[in-house]
Formats: structure tokens, C-alpha cells, sequence
């Protein structure tokens, strides 16, 4: 098998893969409160990560870091996965995951637009008309349609999935001034980012697990998620000759996540989701056209 085609299919692993996790956020918090997700997810996560470090005998490459590496992956643990996942799990406790899903996709929209003060990119016209394409999917989305009326049904849902945009971007901008291993940066954030975690969940919940399909849901978001998927993603982007051959697989995601959603989750798929939907991933297309990106949206 040709490294293309292995790419093809890592890539389309990891999509289908980030697919079902809108549905285990939604599944998980019915067992559990977005703090304790956001715990026992994020342990897994580093202990799966950890893992397959070890098995890559990797590890003794990280440790010990430099005074400079571990001030760099706490500040970046702080933005991911502590407040990443806080704002985006709260977001999904307040909202059907079929609105949620959508507006967290547009965080490719927001790293645009944060590029600009940060990185001191410019934007041309067909960024700021993709841009407008894609809010305007999210008015849709967030209106269930009724645009006249302009009612959200949660405000603070809303807010915080499109809040959780803007966290990842950042994420995303300052990960481009580190230059180190992608599975060894991200497993050094996890690390440094578990205390901000723990105390977050110490203050604003507690430490239990009352039925263990909650604790089933968040080592599978961990696992999936933030591991498996993003190492397949990885692996794809490493044996590709071309990233553009594969980036694009990435808009398949949100259209199978409706799929998911309706089959275990139970939602009704509104029409004006979808419409929203497809607004939304024009609008980042048509931003993308000839520009590489980093992995895809949640």
C-alpha cells in the first residue's frame, strides 16, 4: 500500500473518529457534570498519551524539559485542555449537541481572525467573505432558523460554544511558535494543564463517580478524541505528499456527526441545522482554498 493511500486512510479514521465525539460529550453528561468530564477525561487522555510515548521510547526525550519548555507547555495546558474543555463541555450541558457541534467548527474562522493582532498576518477579501458566510450560519443555527425573531434559546450556550472557538484558536497560534514534537507537546500540555484542572474541579464540583458509563464516556473521549484520533490525523499529515490532498476530509466531520447524533443521542435534526451547517463549513472552505491548516475542529 502506497504512503498516499495509508494517509487517505489514517486521515479518514481520524474524521470518523472525531464524528462520534460530539455524541459522547452529550451521552457522558448524563452521567456526569462538565467538570468531572473535564477531570477524569483529561487523566486518561495523559495517561493514554504517556503510553504510547513510553512505547515509543520517547519519554526520555521530554523529561526533564527546560525551565522555558515547561513554563511554554503550562501556559499552553492552561489554554488546553483546562479551559478548552470547561467552556466547550459547559457549553454542550447547556445545549442539543447538533447546535454545539456547528458553532464550536467555526473555531478555523476565529484562528483567522486572531491571526491578524497576533501573528500580523493579513486577510484578504475572500477571508472576511468567508467569514461572514459562516456566521451566518450560526445565526441560522442558533436561531433554529426563526432569523426574524432573532430567539436563542440559550444565550450562555451560545456564547460559550462560540467562547471555546476562540480558546482553541489561541491554542492553535501559540502552538505555531513551538517547534516541538506535536505528541510530545501535546502530552507536556496535558500534564501541566491536569492541576489547573483538578482545582477547577475541586471548587466548582467534587471527585465521584456515581454510575460508571459516566467514567466509560470520558475515558473514551480521552482515549478517542484527544489520543487516537489526533495521533491517526497526525500519521496522515506525516505520509501525505500534498496536506491539501487530505485537509479537506475534514469537512466530512460535522455532516456524519448529525448522523451520530440522531442515532444515539436522540435529537431531531433541524432542517436549520443543516442549512447552518453547510453555511458553516462553505464559509471555512472558501477561507481555506490554498491555505495549509492544523487538525480539524471537535
Amino acid at each position: 500500500m502506497s504512503d498516499q493511500r495509508k494517509a487517505y486512510l489514517h486521515a479518514l479514521a481520524a474524521v470518523l473518529l472525531w464524528s462520534t465525539v460530539a455524541s459522547a460529550f452529550k451521552l457522558s453528561l448524563r452521567y456526569l457534570d462538565y467538570a468531572q468530564l473535564l477531570l477524569y477525561s483529561s487523566i486518561v487522555a495523559t495517561l493514554f498519551l504517556g503510553v504510547v510515548l513510553a512505547a515509543r521510547g520517547r519519554l526520555r526525550r521530554i523529561f526533564p524539559c527546560s525551565r522555558r519548555e515547561c513554563l511554554k507547555s503550562a501556559g499552553l495546558g492552561f489554554l488546553n485542555p483546562f479551559l478548552y474543555y470547561a467552556v466547550l463541555f459547559k457549553a454542550y450541558d447547556l445545549l442539543p449537541a447538533q447546535v454545539a457541534q456547528p458553532l464550536n467548527y467555526t473555531w478555523a474562522i476565529a484562528l483567522v481572525l486572531l491571526s491578524i493582532p497576533i501573528l500580523k498576518q493579513r486577510i484578504g477579501a475572500r477571508d472576511i467573505a468567508g467569514g461572514l458566510v459562516s456566521y451566518v450560519g450560526v445565526v441560522v443555527i442558533s436561531t433554529r432558523g426563526d432569523l426574524l425573531s432573532f430567539s436563542v434559546a440559550s444565550p450562555l450556550g451560545v456564547s460559550l460554544a462560540l467562547g471555546s472557538t476562540v480558546v482553541w484558536a489561541l491554542y492553535w497560534v501559540y502552538n505555531t511558535k513551538d517547534d516541538r514534537d506535536p505528541a510530545e507537546r501535546l502530552f507536556l500540555n496535558f500534564v501541566f494543564g491536569l492541576p489547573f484542572v483538578l482545582i477547577y474541579t475541586l471548587v466548582f464540583s467534587d471527585i465521584r463517580v456515581e454510575n460508571l458509563l459516566g467514567f466509560a464516556g470520558a475515558a473514551y473521549v480521552g482515549v478517542v478524541e484527544i489520543g487516537v484520533a489526533f495521533l491517526l490525523w497526525l500519521s496522515a499529515l506525516r505520509l501525505s505528499k500534498n496536506t491539501a490532498k487530505i485537509s479537506y476530509l475534514i469537512f466530512i466531520s460535522p455532516f456524519v456527526s448529525l448522523f451520530f447524533i440522531r442515532a444515539f443521542v436522540g435529537e431531531e435534526i433541524l432542517t436549520a441545522t443543516v442549512v447552518g451547517l453547510v453555511l458553516v463549513v462553505a464559509g471555512i472552505a472558501l477561507q481555506r482554498v490554498g491555505r495549509k491548516n492544523p487538525r480539524g475542529a471537535q
